[in-house]
């Protein structure tokens, strides 16, 4: 099983540094859609990165991303300045990304597609809108966990999605696992955020494939009869929540606990590792890959695997308070502060496979 290492922050490379000052380091914009033309100072080639992007047609690689701006933009523009290739992005939610794709078919103008969450990475490559793409560079720096098996998607940032408790409340002792949060000790004391988002899809998937259907919709009921108020539309409303004394655990992505964390060094909610005896922290993905109508998957390509080298993973990934998906990257330190964990081992892929089961499992157990 593989530990994520939870190093100290190196210094950045002078480029890439002087790139990431144009945007905001500590939250997502509001998502409204728009176009860049990337064009900033960049960051030094690294031995993992692809050596220069291959000649493009006439016009900008467009990037269909449901990444917001302020976690892109920067990333994008150090591309530009190192490589003289311009890029357009188009911003908006996975599923009208992926209807978009399906619906412009052969016309497309999107060469990448990048959205977070392997459910729909995977419910893309299933809609043949993702073209298989083979290289080295992203096999070796993307574990295989983490990437698609035939090559239509890679991880390019990791997220863990984990037990979050109040830290004058709760006793980390009394905490162990996901399933124990469905024990009696936790009625009235446990938020959750809403059935409806894909992140906690993903995490009943892959609980699913380790526990099988009928102990995890078990686990789901024991979740709903112990919910201290009805599950929430974000997880920065759930953390705010445990913050102020509605409930005292929850589970969420880390890296909302990382921008509230930003915003208040002294914010009073933490998180806790659990399944370390066994399956590990469930983990997922933002990612990317090629569109199969793309006039110019070479230049995509390119793109990917600049992402996924040592020069950039740190960056990638820290806009946001991620983990780099290659193993080894510094960390921004206020991810680094929080200690390392064992991650599931579980092909990421699980969570699109198992998607529609889940769903009906939280109907089944009265999660909305």
């Amino acid at each position: 099983m593989r530990l994520i290492d939870r190093s100290s922050l190196l210094p950045l490379a002078v480029g890439i540094a002087a790139a990431l000052t144009l945007a905001a380091c500590s939250a997502p914009g509001s998502g409204d859609s728009g176009t860049t033309d990337a064009s900033a100072a960049a960051p030094a080639a690294d031995a993992s990165s692809a050596a220069a992007a291959p000649a493009a047609p006439d016009g900008p690689l467009v990037v269909y991303s449901e990444r917001k701006p302020p976690l892109l933009d920067p990333i994008l523009a150090a591309y530009t300045a190192e490589t003289g290739v311009q890029i357009e992005t188009r911003i908006d939610g996975a599923d009208a990304l992926i209807e978009r794709l399906a619906a412009e078919g052969a016309n497309t103008p999107a060469d990448l597609l990048i959205t977070v969450d392997a459910g729909n990475l995977y419910q893309a490559a299933e809609r043949d809108l993702l073209a298989p793409t083979s290289s080295p560079v992203l096999e070796a720096n993307v574990p295989a966990n983490l990437r698609d098996a035939q090559g239509r998607w890679f991880g390019l940032s990791e997220r863990a999605r984990t037990i979050m408790y109040a830290k004058d409340r709760v006793d980390p002792a009394t905490l162990s696992t996901y399933e124990a949060l469905a024990e009696p000790q936790w009625k009235g004391k446990l938020c959750l955020r809403s059935s409806a988002k894909v992140y906690n899809q993903s995490l009943v998937a892959t609980m699913i494939e380790r526990l099988g259907a009928d102990a995890t919709r078990e686990v789901l009921k024991g979740w709903v009869a112990n919910l201290a108020a009805p599950p929430f539309a974000d997880d920065t409303l759930l953390l705010q929540a445990i913050a102020a004394g509605q409930c005292e655990v929850g589970v969420t992505n880390t890296y909302y606990l990382g921008r509230l964390i930003k915003e208040d060094a002294a914010f009073a909610v933490a998180p806790f590792w659990p399944n370390q005896a066994d399956a590990g922290v469930h983990v997922n993905i933002s990612g990317g890959g090629v569109v199969a109508a793309s006039d110019r998957p070479e230049q995509a390509k390119a793109l990917l695997e600049w992402l996924a080298s040592d020069t950039v993973q740190a960056k990638f990934a820290g806009l946001n308070y991620e983990y780099p998906v290659k193993p080894g990257m510094e960390l921004d330190p206020i991810v680094s502060a929080w200690g390392e964990f064992k991650a599931d081992p579980v092909d990421i892929a699980v969570a699109g496979r198992r998607q529609a089961e889940a769903v009906m499992l939280m109907n089944e157990a009265g999660w909305r």
